[in-house]
């Protein structure tokens, strides 16, 4: 039976604020024909400002992966595009009146929930898969992150995380063909530790970021007046730190959920190959930065596949 290719069965909306501009933003999911992709339209910038949903156009991943073609930016684009990944979704235009995507909850839930509610558009195409005829592997050195790719009959992801946390821990989390990627990948949450927030102030960034949209981890206490002092700025009652080392202005979802937000960001930052893998992926400490290399590695490897 073939596995056909798949868009949406109608238009969402989606209204929010950027993370790091903290600009209101407008967006709207369309339905796209078989063979269109995932590509991405400033529609503040006129019909013809369109960009692929390409690591070609990757420009930078500081907290966040950013495509760039001329005039047309748009960042932080990981958790929406993890959502149409996850579900399987090949072909839709997404348009955007700003250069970043809304931060919503800091997950992918909020675009899963409203499209598995509907289903999804099931179109006269077969679905094209990639399979790496050989193992790819690539490890940054700086970092001491690590990402493996090899040929496999379906896909998957073994995460580690290790942030030299005693909060954390070394965190685990897996996908596999059985993982319900709606319940058990979408809701996990961005997360930051306490002690980046001012230096990410101050470097102007996270200026849409609220206690409602990341899990805030706090390595070692922290005096009630410094807490305060968080609290008025995110316009928060109260804050206080829990007993586990989290902020305790929210609850975690899953006891691993930081791990899984990572494996979350490997497939929204994977989408961009451009077309769904069949293999199996091996990470460790990972971030944009290493995803999107291998992703551009790849992408390299289709192009020199379909020119033989």
């Amino acid at each position: 039976m073939r596995d056909n290719q798949h868009t949406l069965k109608k238009k969402y909306i989606f209204s929010g604020k950027g993370l790091h501009t903290g600009k209101s933003v407008r967006m709207t999911l369309e339905p796209a024909p078989a063979g269109f992709g995932i590509k991405f339209k400033r529609v503040d910038l006129g019909d013809e400002a369109v960009i692929d949903a390409s690591v070609d156009y990757v420009t930078t991943t500081s907290r966040g992966t950013t495509l760039e073609k001329g005039d047309v930016k748009i960042s932080t684009l990981e958790h929406l595009m993890a959502s149409l990944y996850g579900l399987k979704v090949d072909n839709a235009l997404i348009c955007i009146d700003s250069q970043e995507v809304p931060i919503l909850d800091g997950s992918a839930l909020p675009y899963v929930s409203e499209i598995t509610r509907d289903g999804l558009a099931e179109q006269d195409a077969g679905r094209i898969y990639f399979t790496p005829a050989s193992k790819i592997c690539y490890r940054d050195e700086h970092s001491g992150s690590e990402l493996v790719v090899m040929p496999d009959d379906d896909f998957s992801i073994d995460l580690m995380i290790d942030f030299n946390s005693r909060v954390l821990g070394n965190q685990y989390a897996r996908l596999t063909p059985s993982t319900e990627f709606a319940s058990e990948i979408a809701p996990c949450r961005t997360f930051v530790f306490f002690h980046e927030l001012e230096p990410l102030f101050k470097n102007n960034l996270i200026k849409g970021g609220d206690l409602d949209n990341a899990i805030v981890i706090v390595e070692h206490p922290v005096a009630q007046q410094e807490l305060d002092r968080l609290a008025t700025l995110f316009n928060a009652q109260s804050l206080e730190r829990a007993p586990e080392g989290y902020l305790n202005h929210l609850e975690l979802r899953f006891s691993n959920e930081c791990a899984r937000h990572k494996l979350l960001d490997i497939m929204g930052d994977f989408s961009l190959i451009g077309m769904p893998l069949k293999a199996k992926v091996i990470g460790y400490k990972t971030g944009h930065k290493i995803n999107t290399s291998v992703a551009r590695m790849i992408r390299e490897a289709i192009r020199k596949s379909n020119n033989n």
